[in-house]
């Protein structure tokens, strides 16, 4: 007897509800090999939008977020 023919065995002895158990279980195992698409990076994501961010404007937009840290909290 092969594994397959093991699980269907066992799988028929169950009830109903608990064979559901083991289909979602089995869903749940072929998400975690199935190769999933890598994430496109920041530059990709962008890419199209033809913006050019200087190191003059990360510096302004940093000095306008942290201009008024830290203030006092009453």
């Amino acid at each position: 007897m092969n594994i397959e023919q093991a699980v269907l065995e066992k799988l028929r002895e169950l009830p109903p509800e608990k064979q559901q158990e083991v289909l979602d279980f089995t869903d749940y195992l072929h998400q975690k090999v199935t190769p999933k698409r890598p994430l496109r990076g920041i530059k990709g994501l962008c890419a199209d939008l033809k913006v050019d961010i200087t190191a003059e404007d990360i510096a302004e937009a940093r000095k306008e977020m942290w201009g008024n840290f830290p203030r006092e909290i009453i």
